[in-house]
């Protein structure tokens, strides 16, 4: 094995006298399956994600959302856990990562063992009425959209972000969706849509752990979202050590005390064993 990057080797040395909250981004599910925006890999898009005004105001619009993510939806459930999510869990049970912020909708950071883990942009798992907050499982949905649609799901697509998937517009227009069991409301998955604002208590929960930490790793993240971004900013505000470790430029490059250029489901791993024994 090739010796390992003396830039992993000082992380591993800022790490083992400070408590460390991790930012993750959806660079740490690309090794998972999951395609990501913004990665130096990730495909051309031929269209922009939906936004939050576009699903509320345009029943065309959701009607197209519903009926592509419920194509998406059985493989995106499909992904597992890679070793980078092991390997931050890992590093949570020894007492050097005190939780984990992540910009994910994809619940991978619990299904490898993490418990400290704050969801800034919710998950896929769970969908809400927007009229009368009735919160479902996914699962559940899934049937009913199936249930509603006898006739789906059309021969194979192409798996994008986020469990959406490419189709048609024209294979979408008879789709049918429904409503919430208990009002008969919009039901809307418990994500944070672009143009939506990150909930108060989510954003307030993540300042938490971030200010129970000494220092900030960012993994799997451009930080072209604010949301994100925001947490290096006031990291390097308050001379807390910013390393960031990413396959691709970052926004928060000129912030960072380290940076590792690299896929973390490679390089985690070897953190974890420099800090583990």
């Amino acid at each position: 094995m090739p010796p390992l990057p003396a830039s992993l080797r000082a992380l591993a040395a800022l790490m083992r006298t400070r408590r460390t909250v991790v930012l993750s981004g959806a660079g740490i599910s690309t090794e998972s399956g999951i395609p990501d925006y913004r990665g130096p890999d990730s495909p051309r898009r031929e269209r922009a994600p939906i936004s939050y005004q576009e699903f509320v105001g345009d029943g065309h619009a959701r009607q197209r959302y519903w009926a592509r993510s419920s194509v998406g939806w059985p493989r995106f459930t499909r992904a597992q856990p890679n070793a980078g999510h092991r390997a931050l869990a890992r590093l949570e049970s020894a007492g050097y990562v005190s939780g984990v912020i992540t910009q994910n909708v994809d619940r991978l950071h619990y299904q490898a063992g993490s418990q400290a883990v704050v969801e800034l942009h919710g998950a896929l798992a769970d969908v809400r009425c927007l009229r009368c907050s009735l919160r479902l499982k996914r699962t559940a949905h899934q049937r009913r959209l199936l249930q509603e649609n006898p006739n789906w799901p059309p021969p194979a697509a192409t798996l994008a972000p986020d469990g959406d998937a490419v189709l048609p517009d024209a294979q979408t227009r008879s789709f049918a969706v429904p409503g919430c069991p208990r009002c008969g409301g919009v039901l809307k998955p418990d994500v944070v849509f672009f143009g939506e604002s990150v909930p108060r208590s989510r954003v307030d929960a993540a300042w938490r752990l971030f200010d129970d930490a000494d220092m900030l790793l960012v993994v799997g993240s451009s930080l072209a979202v604010y949301s994100g971004f925001r947490f290096v900013r006031r990291a390097a505000s308050e001379s807390r050590p910013v390393g960031i470790v990413n396959l691709g430029p970052t926004r928060g490059d000129a912030y960072a005390r380290l940076r590792l250029e690299g896929r973390t489901g490679t390089l985690l791993p070897h953190l974890s064993d420099l800090l583990v024994t």
